[in-house]
């Protein structure tokens, strides 16, 4: 048990950096995002597994020795406490007096007889022996202990075999776009070490709108989104049908549950290069970067001529001008949507072979031509507006504003019975804690002389009172 108790403690600690780190199971952008501000510490870090706590070598270490330590405890546990529940009462001890509770009155024979009506009718186990009677019960509390420990295990089988055949894969979904569950369709995967790509149930997902509410009654809070609705229309096969998915209300589809984890806007942009081709044109995904939605995007035109194009964006929903020339948002909603677009040219690096982040610009070999530090002034756009680039390089235009939602497909088979063996735990423990163990003794003295005792195996106030009403009752069945 001491182990037990000291390998739940290391797990509880072992535990806190999954919610200090971003884990890729949950959030691998996060991780992305650790790796571009910290890269040298995110290495250590990984090397370390603390991106990924709860699948790491030292945490399943910890997982199963304490599956073994708790699996160790009870198991010879639940052989001594049958063979208590098979084995009569303890005979009835010499001295009574030295019980916490000891009554003695005068009676005589009738009175073992009452005594055994009412100790069974109370529950309790009874045996006779001639002139003395033992009596005991609460080995519900011993049975809730136990019980207790093996849905502890349960809970612990449940947790490895879901995280074994369990998946969780993140996409996101700009308005208008659909989504098929395969593995091609996802921006990130994360299966359990038992996946089998045959566990994706085939259904697509479209987002037709994504909508937020904001608070417009409390003017303290104004601004503040008190809820997020995504809209799709759902194919399942043999059924179509339009759901929301709101946080914390996952659409069911078939085979996993769909999340919805984070949203955004997603400007619709078309990039001209130099020759009047289009070198790129559909919607960006721009990541917040504040409560009012400050939102930065990055655009690349490789094929873009004469010159590669490389576009770090910032949209305002309602831009407002600092005193300093730069903007702000005032508001999460587009009142007064607005773009400015710092331009590069040169070698984007998506030739070398090396994976590129698609929210990031590596600007080390490329040269600013418009933005706040550049030869020319950042560009700006309303939607609808158009701007060229300087050198005769190409233009810009700001087609439109769609939103977008990040999206959390996942599937956890061990789900259920983590739930179901939790709440065995919470019944089984409430027993453990509420049954008391009594024992209660009955024994006809010489001379017409009834003694009677009770002993609790923990601190019991109401043993006293127990007793009491045991003597009152074998009182009342021996009078008539």
């Amino acid at each position: 048990m001491r182990n037990a108790l000291i390998l739940l403690l290391l797990l509880a600690v072992a535990a806190v950096p999954g919610s200090v780190y971003p884990q890729r199971s949950a959030d691998p952008n996060g991780v992305k995002v650790f790796y571009d501000n910290e890269p040298e510490l995110a290495a250590v870090l990984d090397q370390l597994q603390l991106f990924d706590v709860y699948t790491s070598v030292w945490f399943s270490a910890i997982y199963i020795l304490l599956f073994v330590s708790l699996a160790g405890c009870v198991m010879p546990r639940t052989k001594i406490h049958f063979a208590a529940l098979r084995a009569r009462p303890v005979l009835t001890p010499k001295n009574l007096e030295r019980m916490p509770e000891y009554l003695s009155e005068a009676g005589d024979s009738s009175v073992l007889e009452s005594a055994m009506v009412v100790l069974k009718k109370r529950g309790f186990r009874v045996d006779r022996k001639q002139d003395s009677i033992s009596a005991e019960k609460g080995y519900a509390k011993e049975t809730g202990n136990l019980v207790f420990h093996y849905s502890l295990v349960g809970v612990l089988l449940a947790v490895g075999f879901g995280g074994g055949f369990s998946f969780s894969g993140q996409r996101v979904l700009v308005e208008g776009d659909t989504f098929v569950n395969n593995l091609a369709s996802y921006d990130s995967f994360s299966p359990g070490a038992l996946f089998d790509e045959g566990q994706l149930e085939p259904f697509s997902l479209t987002l037709d709108e994504f909508d937020v509410v904001y608070d417009l009654a409390n003017r303290a809070n104004i601004g503040q989104p008190i809820d997020f609705v995504a809209s799709v229309s759902a194919d399942f096969g043999q059924t179509q049908t339009a759901s929301d998915i709101r946080v914390n209300y996952p659409l069911a589809a078939p085979g996993a549950n769909v999340y919805l984890t984070g949203n955004g806007f997603a400007p619709v942009v078309t990039v001209f290069d130099g020759d009047g081709n289009i070198s790129y044109q559909g919607p960006i995904v721009f990541l917040p970067q504040d409560s009012n939605m400050t939102s930065l995007g990055v655009i690349k035109a490789p094929d873009a001529i004469p010159e590669q194009l490389g576009i770090i964006a910032f949209f305002y929903p309602t831009a407002e001008k600092l005193t300093t020339g730069a903007y702000t948002s005032i508001y999460p909603d587009p009142i007064a949507p607005l773009m400015t677009m710092n331009v590069y040219t040169g070698n984007l690096g998506l030739d070398s072979g090396i994976p590129r982040n698609a929210y990031a610009l590596d600007t080390t070999n490329m040269e600013m031509i418009a933005g706040r530090d550049g030869p020319v002034a950042a560009i700006e756009l309303e939607v609808g507006q158009s701007a060229d680039l300087p050198d005769g390089l190409g233009s810009v235009r700001f087609d439109g504003l769609l939103r977008f939602a990040s999206l959390d497909v996942a599937h956890n088979p061990g789900g259920i019975w983590v739930l179901l063996f939790a709440a065995l735990s919470l019944v089984s423990l409430t027993m453990s804690l509420m049954v008391p163990r009594r024992r209660v003794w009955v024994r006809l003295m010489s001379g017409d002389r009834i003694e009677f005792a009770a002993l609790s195996r923990r601190d019991d106030p109401n043993l006293p009172q127990m007793l009491e009403e045991i003597v009152q009752e074998i009182r009342s069945g021996s009078k008539k």
